[in-house]
């Protein structure tokens, strides 16, 4: 496994480092055990992957490396690699990775997942799956992740994005709740998030599935690159 640094970023990227290895210098240690309970629908998300033999997955913001180990464990025959702005984390990150022995298949890059080059980082070009779990609500610029990401993937690829939802069908007090604890962390829930998906795989030509999870808390998205002409949105 080998973690590789960006060149010198701009000043705002800078700084958005620095406030995330800020926010989780600590948190690290403890994150898994207290984020299980409320970044719902991961594991689905990774079930969904449908990894083809020898492929290769790139998960943006990998934080602790909980949904890359997990998605490699899964799909055996195929290569991960992993990408975050925060070196704290991708140092809990890389020794989670070499206690489950998947340092051969595994490699991390630090790095801004709005503006990233996989072939210096990584030695890959193009991605057959790119994953987003519950980082577009803490990036800013996250709509630029979304065409990174797009322009990542190789041509019959899939982009899969969970994220937290509008809690549409739960009680305002609870909304109100959520976004008040998820703000401390620096966590914005993306209102637009499923506007700007639409709009991105109508200009790519590709297939567009979503899901609204638990009453709306989270939402799960794919976008599609196996399709030469626009596809309706369909749900999961």
């Amino acid at each position: 496994m080998s973690t590789t640094e960006l060149p010198a970023s701009p000043e705002f990227k800078a700084s958005h480092a620095e406030l995330m290895d800020g926010v989780y210098r600590w948190q690290r240690h403890i994150y898994d055990l207290t984020r299980k309970y409320y970044l719902l629908g991961r594991d689905r998300l990774i079930s969904g992957l449908d990894v083809p033999v020898g492929g290769t997955v790139l998960e943006l913001g990998c934080g602790t490396g909980r949904n890359v180990i997990l998605a490699a464990r899964r799909y055996p025959d195929a290569r991960f690699y992993g990408l975050d702005i925060s070196t704290e984390m991708l140092e809990t990150a890389s020794a989670a990775i070499a206690r489950e022995g998947l340092v051969d298949r595994v490699t991390l890059a630090q790095g801004d997942a709005t503006a990233f080059d996989a072939g210096a980082l990584f030695g890959v070009e193009r991605f057959d799956r790119v994953f987003v779990s519950y980082s577009l609500s803490m990036i800013p610029g996250w709509e630029k992740t979304i065409s990174a990401a797009l322009a990542a993937l190789s041509p019959n690829g899939s982009l899969h994005i969970v994220d937290f939802g509008q809690q549409e069908g739960l009680p305002g007090w609870f909304r109100a709740l959520l976004r008040g604890w998820l703000k401390k962390f620096h966590v914005t829930p993306r209102e637009s998030l499923r506007e700007v998906l639409e709009s991105e795989s109508r200009r790519t030509g590709a297939s567009f599935r979503f899901r609204t999870l638990y009453r709306g808390y989270a939402w799960l998205a794919v976008i599609g690159q196996s399709h030469t002409t626009p596809q309706p949105s369909v749900p999961l």
